[in-house]
């Protein structure tokens, strides 16, 4: 015990003080003008936090103060707001907890029942808030699943032909401020908006997927004659233009509405819905979201809030309500807020709590956040992204910087259902922050995302660590340039380690492990195993100075190593690694015209032992003086057919200096249940592989 909390302990034993702290709870029977005893709870979080506020002003309350929630499910009509005067203490802190053994829920939306059949296959119930309050949401939840907001294609997406923009007004930046686009569309598209209704041009919303971004527009107007859309917002960045290469999917318009786990829901409204196999009307739960928060944890330059913990809580059903502008284009979607927002908050803490069902991202500690944790949480089904650490600008306060934050044996799964483009867990202005031994997986972008200055200006993102992660089936083929660890700019003190990255694949270039983007400096990523992604294990961008040691890069699909930008100076390191594969090559792009050391490295390639790097043999590889203690042997792993890469050859290890490491450790860890909840469903695994499957086949067909 330190010397501090010695003499608090002593000090309130002469004091008489309470030292169990101050228990208010809470019941789904209970009343918020109730005084939160065990025999007279209180009802809702909001009446916990308003008594406490009284309890504080009338008796100066100095001990720790537990908010014990009895279970059952809580409607919020609300987000849960706390600001500075809300904190506890170093020695007190504010605890929000479930009761014993008990799951409270916190629901953010209303259920929908009284179901009438339509037909065998459609299903109607009236909403009367919609037309009363004005609640058009755009999620809906079916017996615990994310039901499909009427779209087509009902799968797959469809192709732009030509691009037209006029620039209504320029402004002061690169990307104009207002600006027409005139998408010129193939057959399939116009057919089915030559079925818009009047209401449909202000409902229907069109998603765009243009290399790694995401742009989602209504559409204003539409040409029979032309077979071409017009749509307004901004106008396009010139470094990821919507041209022939952009896909699309339509949502939200009746005529959409065709196929079972669908619904459509009309202005007056009537909500429609198309049960799933095995979905009974009669008994199904299906929810709607009125929030697009839960909980807004809020502080100041002048009172930060502080000292609070959230323990065993779960919170569901919440949405997001597309601008009447539609959302311009983003990477990562930067702006999207998350259902539990963080501003100016320290020592705050959530263990063994859920976040499911959401319209927008899990978590975001952003604006001067430190010293806080998210640790043995389930985020699921998830509308963004999972967590978010930063802001997006770099603070004018140096203190103001994001820092220490720990994000450790999470399960952070299944996301971007709103926003593709979102990333499992993103690192904006952020440093001194570990992500460790996280689940990450299903996601149609990248997996961990780090820092957020493009080139070599000036970062404050440094020293943040990446380890211990499994990082897996990401991409799906639905976006381009991705990678399981995405880095960007200067990062001095990062490293990535000890993660497992496999199974990334992208719509056309990238699908990388380990990928080093816009002026990455100074991040060491060391025994990482990387497998099964589409365009290598490991891609540099451009760069300085990092290191690339210790890796285990095996069966990747197109190639297994890439860099593109040539620069002067040294940009990475490159040693004892192994690097096996069975398809594709070796080298892509210029990796042999690099400034690089590369040394000590073991390559094997099955097919042949004469292997090439880039134009190059082994030995003309060697006397240009690349890899020049490097060694072309079998590493003879255990089973590297179905992904088991143990190494039985200690005689490559030994010669490359090769330290082998343990990667099962990646991952969650604890009870077995909780490693089991963590297991990847087989069925969606044969469904990625059947994915990458059929694009792969197209893709040697065209060529």
């Amino acid at each position: 015990m330190n010397t501090k909390r010695f003499f608090v302990l002593i000090v309130t034993i002469l004091l008489g003080v309470n030292l169990s702290g101050k228990d208010l709870y809470v019941s789904v029977d209970g009343n918020d003008a109730a005084p939160g005893t065990k025999d007279q709870p209180l009802a809702s979080l909001y009446g916990a936090r308003d008594l406490i506020r009284q309890l504080r002003e009338s008796n100066n309350l100095k001990e720790e103060i537990r908010v014990i929630i009895s279970g059952g499910t809580y409607f919020m009509n609300e987000p849960l707001e706390l600001t500075g005067i809300d904190s506890g203490s170093d020695d007190f802190p504010v605890v929000f907890i479930a009761a014993n053994s008990e799951e409270p829920v916190f629901v953010g939306g209303i259920q929908i029942e009284n179901w009438e059949k339509v037909t065998d296959e459609l299903w109607k119930a009236k909403v009367p808030e919609v037309s009363r309050y004005g609640l058009y949401f755009e999620q809906l939840y079916v017996n615990g699943n994310r039901a499909v907001r009427a779209k087509s294609p009902n799968e797959g997406f469809y192709y732009l032909k030509e691009v037209e923009e006029t620039v209504i007004d320029q402004g002061k930046d690169r990307i104009p401020a207002m600006a027409v686009q005139n998408l010129k569309l193939s057959p399939p598209a116009a057919s089915d908006f030559s079925t818009f209704s009047k209401n449909d041009y202000h409902d229907a919303l069109v998603t765009f997927y243009h290399k790694w971004d995401n742009t989602r527009k209504r559409v204003t107007s539409f040409s029979a004659d032309s077979s071409a859309v017009c749509i307004v917002g901004t106008g396009m960045k010139p470094w990821n233009k919507l041209d022939s290469t952009t896909r699309f999917t339509i949502e939200n318009y009746e005529a959409a509405l065709d196929t079972h786990g669908e619904w459509y829901l009309q202005r007056n409204g009537d909500l429609f819905y198309m049960p799933r196999p095995g979905e009974n009307m009669a008994d199904v739960k299906v929810y709607a979201p009125l929030i697009e928060q839960f909980l807004v944890i809020k502080g100041s330059e002048e009172k930060v809030v502080r000292n609070l913990r959230f323990e065993n809580l779960r919170f569901e059903v919440a949405g997001y309500r597309t601008p009447l502008w539609g959302n311009e284009a983003a990477q990562a979607a930067a702006p999207i807020e998350a259902v539990v927002m963080l501003d100016y908050a320290q020592e705050i803490n959530f263990s063994n709590c859920r976040i499911s069902h959401t319209g927008t991202n899990a978590f975001w500690f952003r604006k001067a956040c430190a010293n806080s944790s998210v640790t043995h949480c389930y985020l699921n089904d998830l509308g963004a992204g999972g967590i978010k650490i930063g802001d997006r600008q770099i603070p004018d306060n140096p203190d103001d910087l994001t820092r220490n934050i720990t994000i450790d044996n999470n399960i952070i799964r299944s996301g971007g259902y709103v926003f593709p483009c979102a990333v499992g867990v993103t690192i904006f202005h952020a440093s001194d922050s570990k992500i460790s031994h996280n689940e990450i997986a299903d996601f149609r972008y990248s997996g961990i995302s780090v820092g957020w200055v493009y080139g070599y200006s000036e970062s404050p993102s440094k020293r943040n660590t990446i380890e211990y992660n499994h990082i897996h089936h990401l991409g799906w083929g639905d976006l381009s340039d991705m990678g399981g660890v995405y880095c960007l700019g200067k990062s001095e003190g990062t490293s990535v380690s000890n993660n497992v990255i496999h199974h990334v694949y992208s719509y056309d270039y990238g699908g990388w492990g380990l990928y080093t983007d816009e002026g990455s400096t100074g991040i060491m990523m060391e025994s990482n195993l990387v497998y099964a992604c589409k365009n290598s294990a490991f891609h540099q961008h451009f760069g300085k100075e990092n290191t690339i040691k210790n890796n285990i890069f095996a069966a990747n699909l197109r190639a297994q190593l890439e860099a593109t930008r040539v620069e002067e100076h040294l940009s990475f390191s490159f040693i004892n690694n192994i690097v096996w594969f069975n398809s594709g090559t070796l080298l892509s792009s210029r990796w042999g015209k690099f400034n690089i050391h590369t040394d000590k490295n073991c390559y094997w390639d099955t097919r042949t032992k004469y292997i090439r790097f880039g134009k190059l043999g082994f030995k003309e590889w060697q006397a240009s003086g690349k890899d020049r203690n490097s060694i072309i042997a079998d590493p003879d792993f255990v089973d590297p057919q179905n992904f088991d890469f143990r190494i039985r050859n200690k005689v490559v290890m030994r010669k490359i200096g090769f330290k082998p490491f343990d990667y099962t450790k990646a991952g969650v860890y604890g009870s077995y249940e909780w490693k089991e909840l963590a297991r990847f469903d087989p069925e969606l695994a044969d469904h990625f592989d059947e994915t990458v499957k059929i694009i792969e086949q197209r893709t040697n067909v065209q060529q």
